[in-house]
């Protein structure tokens, strides 16, 4: 049977992009627009693109911010996308940005020089940290390149939670595994084969 897989639509992300990656692999998209919606779901994911502070009240808004919460404290399976990585921490220098504090950290903006290019954009390596991670089977380790489009990063308090690291003007932690939560700084559902891999390995672990 195909995973149930809620897509949490707060008024901004690239639900369409997520949905039609998802229906790819074989999964069972929904975008929900409040908690009540998610139901049983197998799997929830919290995309974004934008602002973060945009992402965090809209969360809040519908109270999607206490299910989030509830949702990772339960084990069940999560995983978030570009802002929706963001959003997980305490706090970001963007705006000041209290986050929803999932996880312990903080979202800092890359340190201007010249000859670096802020936003990082484009194509880059997401080096596995996390030895054997189920979210990486049939990805390389090392050579497998995904789609960024971002100013800030994460630092999480526990290095142990980081499950990629990518080279930008040094090392940077660019997606993050603990339990049955998995969310990425790159954008899978633009990451073309490499990407659907990414989802599908998530999906996977939706049991």
């Amino acid at each position: 049977m195909s995973k149930d897989i809620a897509v949490i639509n707060y008024g901004m992300g690239n639900l369409r992009s997520v949905e039609n990656a998802l229906l790819k692999i074989g999964a069972k998209p929904r975008i929900v627009a409040n908690p009540a919606e998610v139901g049983e779901a197998d799997g929830l994911i919290l995309p974004g693109v934008g602002a973060l502070r945009d992402c965090v009240e809209g969360l809040k808004a519908v109270k999607f911010d206490d299910l989030i919460h509830s949702w990772v404290k339960e084990q069940r399976p999560f995983m978030g996308v570009c802002l929706g990585l963001q959003a997980l921490f305490e706090h970001s220098e963007e705006d000041d940005v209290t986050g929803l504090g999932v996880l312990s950290g903080r979202v800092v903006r890359f340190k201007s020089r010249p000859g670096l290019t802020i936003p990082h954009m484009g194509w880059n390596h997401a080096k596995l940290v996390q030895a054997g991670s189920p979210y990486w089977n049939e990805l390389d380790p090392e050579k497998d390149r995904f789609y960024f489009v971002h100013s800030y990063h994460i630092v999480p308090e526990d290095s142990s939670i980081v499950l990629t690291a990518t080279d930008y003007d040094g090392a940077f932690a660019s997606s993050v595994a603990v339990g049955s939560l998995m969310a990425s700084q790159f954008h899978p559902e633009k990451s073309q084969a490499k990407g659907l891999q990414l989802y599908a390995n998530f999906v996977a672990q939706c049991d």
